[in-house]
């Protein structure tokens, strides 16, 4: 089979990477077509995927340059099937969006008996809506409408639909009046297994008592720059001195984002890594003390699951976040809220944290909790293979044997990067306090101070219910 990926390179996507995955483990031969990252060779195999990789298009500018996007992606992706139906024919095409335009490949291939599944990662008429706001102008209008058109053809052409949560399913039976049976909800969970906290020694080079995080894409619709106005509340209204931030991520926002950095003053408190590979997001979540997802309220996020959210979760991290729908099905009452736009209460949510290490520490162990028992991607793997199990007359396998992606975790990480215990209970509680490895002589507790902390709340869990390692 093979799977169409136009905004991210694989293996960069993280929830296309755990399908793929999935599949291989199945069974099945996988093949992907994707743009290059930078230094990406155009033709890789990893894990048994095989990744054909082609130059992205310049960065769009204004409508055109969209339009000429999509012409270029779609032109070099078709051109790839072919490349890849020449090594070896496939049954199925699974194409992520956005944008809403591989069905019209898919019909072209349809005449080899090729089915098509539609991976519904974006809601493109919402996005356009959160970025230009509602279509007043003739326009605007028009370039709304073109996107339902896209969006309702893709639907049609698609054998069966997968969505990443079920706000996006009912849209997918209202909107594209599809059948529910048709639609399978698969979320885009972390693999906790693997997902987890380690002892890093990105520690080492901590530039403060406490370090706040951001992970993910940073464009317009991502709030990103609303971090910078967190920092600049608390550290230039508020005085803080104890606080740093960390940004992980890129996107059409980068370079602007980093102006505006300067122009608060914030250069010394704030760092920009760029793009984060899974090293890197381990080191850093395992080191920092609380997770922002400062995306605001707007048609597209309130609908949308936000990956870091659950990121965070899976690396014992306390996290802040606007009050969004899907926000809180995912997190639950292990992340504080804060109103939509509201800067204060979102520095207020994070100072809360910072202050209350009892809370922060609660926070941690209901977050890890949850994402391991209630949105491991293991369970979600067993609904995504049984689409495909359908299409090509495989029998389904159970959740465990089917979602079996890597050998079972021993006690490091892929770098040889040691694992923190999730079932020592006065040695998680003390990491989630320091973050840093036992040896760590910048230890700011001593063990009597931690028990005492974990004694002060009686939702504290030690031993029951326990913590999942997979």
């Amino acid at each position: 089979m093979v799977i169409i990926v136009q905004n991210l390179p694989v293996p960069l996507d993280r929830r296309v990477w755990l399908e793929c995955q999935a599949l291989v483990a199945r069974g099945y031969e996988v093949s992907v077509i994707c743009p290059k990252g930078p230094g990406d060779p155009a033709r890789q195999t990893i894990a048994e995927v095989h990744i054909y990789k082609y130059k992205p298009a310049p960065e769009a500018r204004g409508m055109l340059g969209f339009v000429f996007e999509f012409i270029y992606s779609w032109l070099r992706t078709a051109r790839l099937s072919l490349k890849v139906w020449r090594r070896k024919p496939f049954q199925i095409i699974q194409a992520c969006n956005p944008p809403d335009t591989y069905w019209a490949l898919a019909r072209l291939w349809r005449a080899r008996g090729v089915r098509f599944v539609f991976d519904h990662h974006d809601l493109n008429p919402e996005l356009f809506r959160s970025r230009f706001g509602e279509p007043e102008t003739l326009g605007r209008r028009i370039e709304y409408r073109g996107l339902l058109w896209l969006e309702r053809m893709t639907f049609r052409a698609a054998d069966r639909v997968i969505s990443t949560n079920e706000s996006y399913k009912a849209i997918a039976v209202r909107r594209g009046k599809l059948r529910s049976q048709d639609v399978t909800v698969v979320r885009s969970c972390p693999d906790t297994r693997v997902m987890r906290p380690i002892y890093s020694a990105t520690f080492d080079s901590k530039p403060t008592r406490f370090a706040l995080v951001y992970l993910g894409i940073m464009g317009p619709q991502d709030g990103v720059d609303i971090v910078l106005d967190v920092m600049n509340e608390l550290v230039h209204k508020r005085g803080r001195e104890d606080v740093h931030t960390w940004l992980l991520g890129f996107g059409d926002c980068y370079k602007d984002l980093r102006r505006r950095c300067t122009e608060l003053d914030l250069d010394k408190v704030v760092t920009f890594t760029g793009r984060a590979d899974k090293a890197m997001i381990a080191d850093y979540l395992s080191v920092a003390d609380v997770g922002l997802s400062p995306d605001l309220k707007t048609p597209l996020n309130d609908v949308s699951t936000m990956n870091k959210t659950m990121e965070y979760m899976a690396y014992c991290l306390p996290s802040v976040s606007f009050d969004l729908l899907e926000t809180r099905v995912s997190g639950g009452d292990a992340v504080l809220y804060a109103e939509s736009g509201d800067v204060s209460g979102f520095a207020d949510a994070v100072e809360r944290l910072l202050d209350d290490d009892a809370l922060r520490l609660q926070l941690a162990l209901d977050a890890r909790v949850r994402v391991s028992t209630e949105f491991d991607w293991r369970s979600q793997a067993e609904a995504y293979l049984s689409v495909f199990g359908e299409l090509a007359g495989v029998e389904p396998m159970d959740a465990l044997a089917a979602a079996t992606m890597d050998e079972p975790v021993n006690g490091v990480d892929e770098q040889g990067r040691e694992y923190v215990d999730l079932n020592d209970d006065d040695e998680l509680a003390r990491f989630i306090l320091e973050r840093s490895a036992p040896s760590v002589r910048r230890r700011v507790m001593s063990a009597r101070d931690v028990r005492r902390i974990r004694t002060t709340n009686a939702r504290i869990p030690f031993s029951s219910p326990p913590l999942v390692e997979g």
